[in-house]
């Protein structure tokens, strides 16, 4: 199997739990979108690949949707399972999954995709998928127009390194036409609502290259957080905060046969 970025596996490894407290859900025009767009719904064979804790895996199975969530973390398997217990978990990564070939109607990668937007990727999803399937990526996106929450992207970013970013836009780059059409993208506004403690501390402390930075320099970056929180007139001594974001979809159509870049 490919290596994991560290990040990702001592970031994710070591905030699990953060993460499924801490992550927002998904707006309900998205539940259209993946019917409209994607053609998920009851009976339908749609894989989660890089499901992380399963935020995303429930909302298919609600759809009624025979769903294969892959993971190739092990703590994120386990709060998965916990959460999900009737679901299909398999230990795997985007360029071994573990399925046979033209198995699937959809696959889905949430917060994901970035982290494996690399040919050999594309290549295995191709094969998994049947004629006329799907490849749907999501990302909930910071609203950063809002100043403070343009504060919190500058307490954490200085910490990325070469950790792959939705907003770097690199995950665009396997897109040849050889697989897949280039991704169709739509937008929707969501606001995770919680105390500050779940939708500001535990969302940015799960952060996969925050989670995985010694424990001295998570405590400073939780400190920044947490005087950001007490200080800043739409944070301080609310017991709820409505975090702003936009839902990022895009549609990838499967090639009938692979096609060879120009």
């Amino acid at each position: 199997m490919t290596t994991i970025h560290p990040a990702a596996l001592q970031g994710f490894s070591a905030e699990a739990q953060s993460y499924a407290r801490g992550r927002p859900d998904y707006p309900a025009e998205l539940l259209h979108w993946l019917t409209d767009n994607l053609n998920v719904g009851a009976g339908k064979v749609v894989v989660d690949l890089g499901a992380g804790t399963g935020k995303f895996t429930k909302l298919l199975v609600q759809m009624g949707a025979d769903v294969t969530a892959v993971e190739p973390v092990e703590a994120m398997r386990a709060q998965l399972v916990n959460g999900l217990p009737g679901v299909r978990c398999l230990a795997g990564n985007a360029e071994a999954i573990p399925l046979e070939t033209s198995s699937t109607d959809a696959v889905v990668c949430a917060q994901a995709f970035h982290w494996f937007a690399n040919k050999e990727a594309l290549r295995e999803i191709h094969r998994v998928l049947r004629a006329g399937g799907m490849l749907g990526l999501v990302w909930n996106v910071r609203d950063e127009s809002v100043d403070w929450v343009a504060a919190i992207t500058n307490i954490i970013n200085p910490y990325e390194g070469d950790a792959p970013r939705f907003y770097k836009g690199d995950w665009r780059k396997p897109f040849s036409g050889e697989y897949f059409t280039a991704p169709e993208g739509s937008s929707f506004g969501y606001q995770h609502v919680g105390t500050p403690q779940e939708v500001i501390l535990d969302r940015f402390l799960s952060v996969s290259f925050i989670a995985a930075l010694p424990e001295p320099e998570k405590a400073g970056v939780a400190a920044q957080l947490r005087e950001l929180i007490a200080s800043h007139p739409a944070l301080r001594e609310r017991d709820t905060i409505a975090f702003p974001y936009r839902t990022e979809a895009y549609r990838c159509k499967r090639m009938q046969e692979p096609v060879a870049p120009a």
